[in-house]
């Protein structure tokens, strides 16, 4: 028995309308993200999330997880695993927060911080090639559009 729905042409396929068209260079840019990290992780030995936490704790030493997990838009929780592992393979340094025990206050090792220094072979020097001429407007729009997409993909409390 013939299906109904016939396999498009290549044309049609290309052309699947705005939300999908827009959704597709969404997968193509996550497939994009996990494949660098996958090699990331094969040369340096970080993987691109590991590698964005070196790059803000370098960039901001002292921060503390809460702090870094609000700049990284995740819960807390879900990066304490991330810093536990940067810490046991001595990139990272947790110490006590002079002004509150309570805290740990975060610090590249010197490893941390060669591995801070590499501007090749990373996510963030493939979206520094991919941006480089791109208008100041263009990215600015872009920006703007994937923020959007990010709190509209945030659980809703009726969600929870």
């Amino acid at each position: 028995m013939r299906s109904s729905h016939a396999a498009p042409p290549a044309e049609k396929a290309s052309r699947l309308g705005e939300v999908l068209d827009f959704m597709k260079l969404l997968w193509a840019v996550d497939h994009g993200l996990q494949s660098t990290s996958k090699r990331m992780e094969a040369k340096m030995g970080v993987t691109g999330p590991q590698r964005l936490v070196i790059r803000i704790v370098g960039r901001y030493p002292g921060i503390s997880a809460g702090q870094l997990a609000e700049i990284m838009q995740l819960h807390p929780s879900t990066l304490t695993g991330v810093l536990k592992r940067l810490q046991e393979r001595g990139i990272i340094e947790r110490r006590a927060d002079p002004k509150d025990g309570r805290r740990a206050l975060l610090g590249l090792t010197p490893r941390g911080r060669e591995l801070d220094s590499l501007r090749t072979g990373t996510v963030e020097s493939a979206v520094r090639q991919a941006i480089k001429a791109m208008p100041r407007r263009k990215l600015e729009a872009a920006q703007d559009v994937l923020a959007a997409v990010a709190e509209a993909l945030q659980p809703q409390p009726a969600d929870e």
